[in-house]
């Protein structure tokens, strides 16, 4: 399949970028349907604010279902299902492997 450039519109900045026949057969090689819709710059911006933003998880403290201590996790917790701190869940988790 012969694929030509098209220019494309960011739409983060509204800057024209080019779409490359390379970069068109390495999307349907990958099995990407969509265009890009940043241009190169932008969607460095967006993947470096992702790698940083991946550090400010968002933390809570919990009490632990197992000793009681209070602990922090790096997630919120749902309230359907038991958490641990960090030793316990140590614990737990042998356990499973154990009784498998």
């Amino acid at each position: 399949m012969d694929f030509e450039d098209k220019t494309l519109v960011c739409r983060d900045c509204g800057a024209d970028f080019v779409f490359t026949a390379g970069e068109q057969g390495f999307y349907l090689e990958k099995g990407l349907m969509n265009e890009p819709q940043r241009c190169t710059t932008c969607r460095s911006n967006r993947r470096r604010e992702r790698v940083n933003g991946a550090s400010e998880r968002p933390a809570a403290t919990i009490t632990c279902a197992s000793c009681g201590q209070e602990a922090t996790v790096p997630f919120v917790p749902r309230l359907d299902r038991p958490v641990y701190c960090a030793d316990c869940f140590s614990i737990q988790k042998v356990k499973v492997s154990v009784e498998a």
